[in-house]
């Protein structure tokens, strides 16, 4: 770095690039995690992170990671803020999102509800617990090809 502090822009592509520690398949960008990267009324740069679900254990790991690139990115006063309203949803992850967790096995609720198997392309899964790996996904079994697999839960989703 130069000693000058990065434009807001390249701050947001430096947060957005940061992995998920949950999912580190997938960046915050990938995740639709990232919103504002400002100035704030003080002058001081802000990032507005959601997170994908409202107790996600991994958002302390977040916030430092994005402090980090604050610091490295020349704002070492630069703050984060968590934001829970609008809540984080499955829509915001972006298509490169959704095709690294397709690779991945995780699956994204369908149309209407309904979830398609990520190795068989089924569409008649089934529920098999409000909670997986993560917090922020849950588990379903396919009966067509008899895997079990994740599905990725916005905050917008009963348990």
């Amino acid at each position: 770095m130069s000693g000058h502090p990065l434009p807001m822009g390249e701050l947001r592509a430096a947060v957005e690039a940061l992995p998920d520690p949950d999912l580190p398949v997938l960046t915050l960008g990938d995740l639709g995690m990232v919103g504002a990267v400002a100035a704030g009324p003080d002058g001081r740069a802000e990032v507005e992170i959601t997170p994908t679900f409202a107790g996600c254990p991994a958002v302390d790991a977040i916030e430092r990671a994005v402090r980090a690139v604050l610091a490295a990115g020349g704002h070492p006063q630069g703050r984060v803020r968590r934001t829970l309203v609008p809540a984080w949803t499955t829509e915001r992850v972006s298509e490169a999102g959704r095709r690294k967790l397709a690779e991945h096995g995780i699956a994204l609720r369908g149309g209407a509800g309904g979830t398609p198997c990520p190795r068989c392309g089924s569409e008649r899964t089934l529920p098999l617990s409000p909670f997986g790996p993560t917090r922020c996904q849950a588990l379903l079994r396919c009966p067509a090809c008899q895997e079990t697999f994740a599905r990725l839960r916005g905050c917008d989703e009963a348990s």
